[in-house]
Parts: structure tokens; C-alpha cells; sequence
């Protein structure tokens, strides 16, 4: 969507800002010995708390509140029986709508003890998340981001996902235009004045490919390799990135 009044602002702003605490809530549990299902109830909770819907119920019947994806799972991880051990790393992604409108987030937490490669991965991964939002501003090229982002993973030798791109949102949890993690040149695309994108890049410690499990939802790299995804709902201004999930 495109932001046209203080009344879209605001209300993004609400929806933002309730996306970025159930995140934080959420992570803050995380314990070894908890099912993914528990994770997922306290994130239910706390997005009923605040007349929040869960977003990928709303708009893909998805059988969880969020999604909860554990090591080699880059994406739409099921809650479920699954016990959370030692050493995984978590990620959780929130989103939800209010009054109509929707936010995103997500991030990946390291269960201690932490291995210096997953630690790595992790920090490379947010770094290309922070790097990409410094470049949002209206008037310049949207595959500034993807630039960035691609930039920072090869520093780090790591692989993009890349067929799990950033998007727009606001409206509905995924709209035009696809904000790719990678460099496309011939893309012409602009930024522009009010623009609400998500940001996500994935990074793979393997090739970077995924596949769809048997559940029909959870993506994972076919080589098993660990992933990582950091996240934030943006707006683009011509005074910068508005972020819309992040909380104090």
C-alpha cells in the first residue's frame, strides 16, 4: 500500500507496533523443552490481547498463529509437537492485521549454547537487514535493497533463499511490488513517497535452495543447511525508512 493519510499512518503504526512486541514476547519464552505449539500459543495470546488477527490465518487458513521455523527450515514452519532443543536456532515470524491493516516481522534467536557458525550466520544475516534499510528512500531504485543485501551475503559467504523475497504490505499481508534480496538489473522500479514494503533477507549456510515439505507448508533447504531471516515492515519517506515493527 502507499500511505495517504495520517489516519493509514497511524493505524499502520498500531499494527506495527503490536507485530514487534508479540515478537519480542515471544522470543523473550523461548526455552529448550517447549513445543513449537506452546511458542505459538503465547504469540495467539498476546495478538488476541491487543484485538490483533493472526495474519496467515487470515489470509491463507494457515494452521498456526505465526510461524515458527527451526534450523533447516527457512520459512512457514507449522506449531506443533516439535520440542525446541539446545543449540536450534528459532525463527519466528509475526504478522497480523487490525482495522485493516497488516504488518510483518520476524527474526532468528539462537537456543544457547550458541555455535560460533550459527552465531555468524545470524549476525550476517540482521547485518544485511540493517544495511538494506539504510538505503530506503524515495526516489531511489527498489533494487538498491536487493543490492545491498546480496552485497552483504557474499562478504559473509553465504547463499540468498532466493525465492523468499520482501513484499509489499499494508492492505493485505502480501502485495506488489516483490522486494528481491538480490541485485536485478533490469528492474526500473522506484521507491516511492509513502511505499510500505517488508525487508526480509534469508541466508543459507548451503546452496540456498528450498523445497516444500510433505505438510504442503514448511520450506527447507534441500541440503539441510542452517537459514536465518530478519525482518521489518518499512515505509519509504523522502527523509528515509519509517520502520514500522520495530519497538523501543
Amino acid at each position: 500500500m502507499t500511505i495517504e493519510t495520517d489516519e493509514d499512518l497511524q493505524k499502520l503504526l498500531r499494527i506495527g507496533r503490536i507485530c514487534g512486541e508479540t515478537l519480542r514476547y515471544m522470543l523473550s519464552r523461548v526455552e529448550p523443552g517447549m513445543s513449537t505449539a506452546q511458542l505459538d500459543a503465547l504469540g495467539a495470546a498476546f495478538l488476541r490481547q491487543h484485538n490483533a488477527r493472526s495474519a496467515p490465518i487470515l489470509a491463507y487458513r494457515f494452521p498456526g498463529h505465526t510461524c515458527i521455523s527451526i534450523n533447516d527450515e527457512a520459512a512457514h514452519g507449522i506449531p506443533g509437537n516439535r520440542v525446541i532443543q539446545p543449540g536450534d536456532l528459532v525463527n519466528v515470524d509475526v504478522s497480523a492485521e487490525l482495522e485493516g491493516y497488516w504488518a510483518d516481522t520476524a527474526a532468528t534467536l539462537i537456543v544457547p549454547p550458541a555455535r560460533p557458525e550459527a552465531e555468524r550466520l545470524c549476525r550476517f544475516t540482521r547485518q544485511a537487514l540493517d544495511e538494506a534499510i539504510k538505503v530506503v528512500r524515495a526516489g531511489r531504485p527498489l533494487n538498491l535493497i536487493g543490492k545491498t543485501v546480496e552485497r552483504i551475503a557474499r562478504r559473509g559467504g553465504y547463499s540468498i533463499i532466493r525465492e523468499l523475497p520482501g513484499h509489499g504490505v499494508g492492505r493485505h499481508i502480501h502485495e506488489k511490488p516483490s522486494v528481491f534480496n538480490f541485485y536485478r538489473r533490469g528492474d526500473r522500479t522506484l521507491m516511492h513517497e509513502g511505499l510500505v514494503i517488508t525487508i526480509e533477507p534469508f541466508f543459507s549456510m548451503g546452496s540456498g535452495h528450498i523445497f516444500t515439505d510433505q505438510d504442503g507448508w514448511t520450506l527447507r533447504t534441500v541440503d539441510r543447511s542452517l537459514s536465518a531471516q530478519y525482518e521489518h515492515t518499512v515505509i519509504v519517506t523522502s527523509d528515509g525508512p519509517i520502520l514500522v515493527t520495530e519497538v523501543a
